[in-house]
């Protein structure tokens, strides 16, 4: 098996922390948090009252850390090296799996359309800002992959 780069850590911490930063505002009532509540059955004083379990906190950071680590992984597949690349990796990695998922839900759980449209717009952009923090961050280590990838390959017609 040939050499293999990790993913920068550092980058997915910071692509995480920055996902769920845009949940949050996401989610505020700033923009859907209370149209969100409304959705979901809860009574806004009910929602306040209870707020989030503490136990979904560590779950929702660890769900968010798998997301940031596969996009780190499919921006080294791919060898992007730039903010568009990221963009459309993130596009893509959305459309494929977060918009499908969620269309299904509506479709086969009869989950609110208004609902599923809400949760896909908190994914896009989450998924956009996270593919570019980890694309640009990664695309810095870049020159420094390829010359240690130089380094184990020999070059063509070079012998050992």
């Amino acid at each position: 098996m040939g050499h293999s780069v990790k993913p920068n850590y550092w980058a997915v911490v910071a692509a995480v922390l920055a996902g769920l930063v845009v949940s949050a505002i996401w989610y505020s009532p700033l923009l859907f948090g209370k149209l969100w509540t409304e959705l979901r059955d809860v009574a806004p004083a009910a929602a306040d009252q209870a707020g989030m379990p503490a136990w979904k906190w560590p779950v929702e950071a660890v769900r968010e850390l798998v997301v940031g680590y596969v996009l780190a992984r499919l921006v080294l597949l791919g060898g992007i090296v730039d903010w568009k690349g990221s963009l459309k990796l993130g596009f893509w990695a959305w459309l494929g799996f977060p918009a499908a998922m969620l269309v299904g839900a509506s479709l086969w759980d009869n989950k609110s359309w208004t609902l599923s449209a809400i949760h896909a717009g908190d994914w896009f952009v989450k998924m956009l800002v996270m593919a570019v923090i980890i694309g640009v961050w990664s695309s810095r280590r870049a020159p420094v992959a390829a010359s240690r990838a130089a380094a184990v390959v020999p070059a063509e017609g070079s012998q050992r």
